[in-house]
């Protein structure tokens, strides 16, 4: 299982820079591709979702104890 979440992070985390230097080229070039930009947006944020899926809560503890 950890090792899936290592090979996880070594897909997830270059896709993510790639994706996010792309926006950030084509937003300071004068003919801008919105489309390009808002895809590298969602490609950014649908890897930021999936490693933070894997950080556990902090209040987990919290909840149980309430019920």
């Amino acid at each position: 299982m950890k090792s899936d979440t290592i090979q996880m992070k070594k897909i997830v985390f270059p896709l993510m820079i790639i994706a996010i230097t792309i926006a950030l080229y084509e937003q300071s070039k004068e003919d801008k591709n919105v489309y390009l930009i808002v895809v590298a947006i969602v490609l950014f944020m649908y890897g930021m979702i999936r490693l933070s899926a894997k950080t556990p809560s902090k209040n987990k503890d919290n909840n149980n104890a309430d019920v």
